[in-house]
Formats: C-alpha cells, structure tokens, sequence
C-alpha cells in the first residue's frame, strides 16, 4: 500500500507554498551536475573556437531539464514500490507531503524530457546529428535509472552511470558543439568532474543504506558497507585533486587550474560528517557538502581555465 497522499499540506494555500512545491521537486541541489558540465566543457572551448551564446543556452537548458525530469521519475517510481513516505529525506516529497498527484510528477517529466529534444534538434541543426543519437541515450538513462524492469539505481552502477553520462559525456558535447572536434585534454579535464558528481550518486546512496537494504537495492554502497563506502568517498576526493595536479604538470591544465584546492575544506567536512552517523536525516550535511563540493570544484575549474585563457 502506497502512503496516503492526502496529507494537511495537499492544498497548499499560498502562492510561495505551491512554488516552492514544485521547486524542491526539482531537487536544485543536484541540478548543478548539469550546469558544471556545460559550463566547463564550454569555457574550455574558448581557447579553440568563437563562443556561440545560444548553444551553450540550449545546451544548458537541457541538461537541467534531463537532470529534473530524472529527479521527477525517481519521485516516481520510488513512490509507485512503496518506498517513499511523508518522513523519507531527501526526496522532493511533492507526492507524500504535498499531495501532488503521481501522473503529474510523471507528466511533467516527460513534458521536460519533450522540451529538451526540441532544443536538441536546435542544437543538431547548429552542430551533428550525431548529438541526437547521444542525447537520446542520455534521455534513456535518465528514465531507466529509476524506472523500467531493472533500474540503475538498483544497481552497482549508478555512480558510474552518472557520472559518465553527466560528467564526460555533458562535457564533451558541450565542448563538441562550440569547436566542432573533440581533443583529448577535453576528455582528461572532464574526469574529476565526472567523478565528484559520481560523488554525489555515492553520498546519496550511502545515506540511505539502511533503506536501500530493506527494499532490495544491491548499491555500491550497501556491496561496500558503510564504512569502506565513505573511505571510498574520500578517495574519489582525492584522485580528483591529485588529477589536476598531473594535468598541470603535464601541460594539460594550467596553473590556474589550483583554484579547485580552495574547495578542499568542503570535500573533508563531507566525509567527516559521514563518521559517526547513523540516521538518514544526520548524514543530510554530509550529502549537501558533497554536492558542494563538487559545485565549487566545477566553478573553480571552470574560472582557472577562464584566467588562463585572458592572461
């Protein structure tokens, strides 16, 4: 049985309650995993080629609309198996708490998923085709990660998953779509990245172990346990840190690219705020530095290669 959807909150009354309903259903927090991607694989195509502003906001819009219409499907599809209640954290809760109905959240989902392929044919007719076969993948991922037989999410592989789909592959496209080539420094760059928001999919899954067990879910985190899972965390920090010190050394990244060090004490206080921990709601502030960390580290990057270019 389903939780009971009509809650005192159904109906909220005042304008600012109803946007902000539909705002936290967006999840903003992990909608920075799109917009750093975008925006570093397109600073990095200044050096080689003209800025065209209207790709790089098509492109940006719908990348944040794939990542909010996942964000909706999850809602979704973990209330559909019963495994979201009006206590779960970390969800949306526009269907437990606010009354909403499924459809709608289902709907709405697929109506972001429309918009963005109307601006990926935009960004087809400006660019390749071949965009279309790629953005359609992404699009796919984005459903079958919590919906369809087998989700992702159920899986070993959602950090992978994400991480790859929104980290080197965002990047590139986004890099492709200014310069019309893809270089292999465009690909190493994208790495660190791509593993901070694999980052975030990691301190996600480690905050709702316990719950993940219990419903079934065989994620990295629970195949690690809790503890191995967060030394891994931490080691995800690391490498991305230790990536940008090699790149610059190899001529890969400039040296402006050591701004990304000033987002170090957030990616320690996320790992410390996992130790000790045992309730969902305790290790929110561990899941939010993570997600920090990796909107600072993209930020910084993004404006060292910046620098780098004007200096």
């Amino acid at each position: 049985m389903h939780p009971d959807t009509h809650t005192p909150d159904a109906n909220p009354s005042g304008s600012d309650k109803n946007w902000k309903v539909w705002w936290m259903l967006l999840r903003p927090h992990t909608l920075t995993a799109a917009f750093i991607p975008v925006t570093l694989g397109t600073v990095m195509a200044l050096k080689v080629h003209s800025f065209h502003i209207w790709l790089f906001l098509a492109m940006l819009f719908a990348s944040i609309l794939i990542q909010a219409a996942t964000n909706m499907f999850n809602e979704y599809f973990d209330f559909k198996r019963g495994l979201d209640n009006k206590d779960s954290v970390g969800i949306g809760g526009a269907i437990v708490r606010n009354g909403v109905k499924p459809s709608i959240v289902l709907n709405l989902a697929f109506t972001f998923f429309g918009i963005s392929t109307l601006l990926g044919v935009y960004i087809c007719f400006a660019s390749n085709w071949w965009i279309a076969l790629i953005g359609t993948l992404c699009m796919a991922a984005g459903y079958l990660y919590s919906g369809g037989p087998r989700p992702i999410a159920y899986t070993p592989f959602g950090e992978l998953t994400a991480g790859f789909l929104m980290g080197v592959v965002i990047v590139l496209i986004s890099f492709f779509i200014q310069t019309e080539t893809i270089t292999l420094n465009s690909f190493l760059i994208s790495i660190p990245v791509s593993l901070l928001i694999g980052a975030i999919n990691l301190a996600n899954n480690i905050r709702d172990l316990d719950g993940d067990k219990l419903n079934g879910r065989k994620t990295l985190a629970i195949l690690m346990g809790k503890r191995r899972a967060v030394k891994f965390l931490a080691f995800i920090f690391i490498l991305s840190y230790l990536l940008i010190i090699s790149f610059i050394l190899l001529d890969i990244a400039p040296i402006w690219s050591l701004l990304v060090f000033l987002s170090l004490p957030k990616s320690i206080f996320a790992v410390k705020a996992f130790i000790g921990k045992e309730m969902p709601i305790e290790m929110m502030p561990a899941m939010k530095a993570t997600a920090q960390t990796n909107t600072q580290f993209g930020f910084l990057l993004a404006i060292g290669l910046f620098l780098s270019y004007l200096i």
